[in-house]
């Protein structure tokens, strides 16, 4: 849970907090949530002991206008869940690739009210000769673009 406190301290615009983790630490919520992810992210998935949907609310709490903010904000809170998860010595891996469609139907979640943003698995870092030649490949830093291309100084 205290992955979901930090998240929950994220900063967001009006202090709208418009996020929402759904989250599944156990069976049979796990099976239930483990095909709600592409096939190729099921090597993530299947042998973390936490999964979890990040929504981001369509509208403002206040006012009911469309939050511009709220996947930026959402975004804030996914970076603080997933640090916490690194000082607790837990990895978080979010993951684009999720049947969105099927995320709303076996979670009952409302369209009109929340956005499917990604989908995370959460466990201990587990060893990598387990895993597919292709993901074994894959388990290195990468490479980051230049700092010039991220940061600039004034305008473009």
């Amino acid at each position: 849970m205290s992955l979901f406190e930090a998240a929950r301290w994220a900063p967001s615009a009006n202090n709208e907090q418009p996020w929402l983790f759904l989250y599944a630490g156990e069976e049979p919520l796990l099976a239930r949530f483990r095909p709600l992810f592409v096939d190729s992210n099921r090597v993530w998935c299947d042998r973390a002991p936490v999964l979890a949907f990040i929504l981001a609310r369509r509208h403002s709490a206040f006012d009911g206008k469309e939050n511009r903010w709220a996947q930026f904000d959402t975004g804030s809170a996914w970076m603080s869940l997933a640090l916490q998860a690194r000082l607790l010595g837990l990895y978080a891996h979010a993951m684009a690739g999720v049947h969105r469609e099927r995320v709303y139907e076996a979670l009952n979640i409302p369209r009109d009210r929340y956005e499917v943003m990604a989908g995370l698995a959460i466990g201990y870092y587990g060893d990598p000769a387990t895993l597919p030649q292709a993901l074994r490949e894959r388990e290195s830093p990468n490479e980051r673009k230049p700092l010039a291309e991220v940061a600039r100084r004034g305008g473009f």
